[in-house]
C-alpha cells in the first residue's frame, strides 16, 4: 500500500492489492486517480513502471511530473503532444517579435521626423514608408532569427482540427 491505508491510484486502477513497496505510491495518491489513469492510458502500465525502474528515486517525482504532462498534451494533440504546443508558443513569440520591430521602426521614423526642422527654401519633411513592409519580407529587414523555422508545426495546442481526421 506504499505506506498508506488504501492503495495507490495506480493499484486501485488495475485492480490489485497494493504492496508495501508499490513503486508508483509515492507518484500516484489514491486521492488523484485522473493522474495516473490518463499516464496509463498514453503511456501504459508496464512502461511507466520500467522508466520509474531505471531511474534514481531522486529524479523520479520529476519524471511522473513529466509523464503526467506529456499525457495531457496528447489527449489535446495526439499527433505532436507537447511539441505542437511548444512550436505554437515558438510561432507566437516570433510574431510578436515582428510586431515589436514594426513598431520600434515606426517609433524611430517619427523621432527623425521631429527632430528635422524643415529649412525656409525646403518644405520638405522625410516620411516613413512602412506600408510597403509586410510581415512576410519583414524577416530581411530583422537582426534575429525566426524562432518558428526550426518547427513547421503551427497549431494552436488547445483547438482540436477534426477536419484532419476525416
Amino acid at each position: 500500500m506504499g505506506g498508506t491505508s488504501s492503495p495507490c491510484a495506480s493499484c486501485k486502477l488495475l485492480r490489485r492489492r497494493c504492496a508495501k513497496d508499490c513503486i508508483f505510491a509515492p507518484y500516484f495518491p489514491p486521492d488523484d486517480p485522473h493522474k495516473f489513469a490518463i499516464v496509463h492510458k498514453i503511456f501504459g502500465a508496464s512502461n511507466i513502471s520500467k522508466m520509474l525502474q531505471e531511474l534514481p528515486i531522486q529524479q523520479r517525482a520529476d519524471a511522473v511530473n513529466s509523464l503526467v504532462y506529456e499525457a495531457n498534451a496528447r489527449m489535446r494533440d495526439p499527433v505532436y503532444g507537447c511539441v505542437g504546443a511548444i512550436s505554437y508558443l515558438q510561432n507566437q513569440v516570433s510574431q510578436l517579435e515582428m510586431q515589436l520591430a514594426v513598431a520600434q521602426a515606426e517609433i524611430l521614423c517619427i523621432q527623425m521626423q521631429h527632430e528635422e526642422e524643415p529649412s525656409p527654401n525646403n518644405n520638405y519633411l522625410p516620411e516613413c514608408q512602412m506600408e510597403h513592409i509586410d510581415n512576410n519580407n519583414l524577416q530581411q529587414y530583422l537582426s534575429f532569427p525566426n524562432s518558428s523555422t526550426s518547427l513547421s508545426v503551427m497549431q494552436d495546442p488547445l483547438k482540436r482540427d477534426h477536419s484532419l481526421w476525416t
